[in-house]
């Protein structure tokens, strides 16, 4: 789950200020956590308290979104969850936004099958982002994170994302110089997956995420995401990340990298470490 962390901490500053190319400071004061950042930590929460019962997931899912998100107001939530996040009863609303594949890494670290991780994708999904496209595009994250972290190849996953969501018929090169803005699931999970494809490793994918352009937070959470589960995520940008988040944030993701441990990475002297172990060298 900290892939999707970084790429929202490191797209941040530039969601309406895109930045077109690889080339650029990773983390400066400018940066910020976002919605991006808090649902995918409320998730990760409810799927830790329903550990012993996913009966009780959507429930769950439900209760943890708007506790955290009346907590942090202004992280940038769009205009319906906002809505959402003030009702006492709230309903599905059939969106179709990228909202719903931005935070869905907890359910793929969870699960430990596949269909496992598509079942819990779509009971924390259907609560707010029910239209077949929100379901969809978080579902196909969801899955090349599960595909990833399970050792397949890239060949191998975007095989999967072909057969099962869609082909993916362009290059980031040559969507770059034309990408706008685009925060539905159908105009950003593709590119965030293409982001995964083309990259060399964990920060070359967010680089590239970051400079196609538009919803630079969430693609570069997207992409992040698959990242960390294909090759783990170096040290350093772990604990240049946790600078951004605050006491209660850091203890649920605490909770979960200890619960479901990322896979291991080096921290530069050769040692394997999962993100955990890091998190506690820092402190934490």
């Amino acid at each position: 789950m900290i892939g999707a962390i970084i790429g929202d901490v490191a797209g941040s500053r530039f969601e309406w200020d895109n930045h077109k190319s690889k080339n650029f400071e990773l983390f400066t004061p400018a940066c910020s956590l976002t919605d991006d950042s808090i649902l995918s930590l409320a998730l990760a929460r409810a799927v830790l308290e329903t550990k012993d019962n996913r009966d009780d997931l959507p429930s769950r899912a439900v209760f943890c979104m708007q506790k955290l998100g009346r907590q942090y107001p202004d992280a940038g939530f769009g205009e319906l969850f906002i809505r959402w996040l003030g009702e006492e009863d709230p309903s599905p609303y059939q969106s179709y936004g990228n909202g719903s594949a931005m935070r869905v890494s907890p359910a793929a670290w969870a699960g430990s099958s596949l269909e496992e991780v598509l079942r819990l994708t779509d009971q924390i999904t259907a609560v707010t982002h029910d239209h077949p496209e929100g379901m969809k595009g978080a579902e196909a994250v969801a899955a090349a994170i599960y595909l990833a972290r399970s050792g397949k190849k890239k060949e191998e996953i975007r095989d999967y994302i072909t057969v099962h969501y869609d082909p993916l018929l362009f290059t980031i090169d040559e969507l770059r110089p034309s990408y706008t803005f685009d925060a539905t699931c159908r105009g950003s999970v593709p590119e965030a997956l293409e982001a995964f494809f083309e990259s060399s490793d964990f920060e070359d994918a967010i680089r590239t995420a970051v400079s196609l352009g538009g919803d630079s937070d969430t693609i570069a959470a997207m992409a992040g995401s698959v990242a960390e589960a294909y090759y783990g995520v170096p040290a350093d940008l772990i604990r240049r990340t946790v600078l951004f988040l605050d006491h209660d944030l850091m203890a649920i993701l605490l909770d979960f990298e200890r619960t479901y441990p990322s896979k291991a990475m080096e921290d530069g002297s050769g040692e394997r470490l999962t993100v955990y172990e890091v998190l506690r060298q820092c402190g934490m």
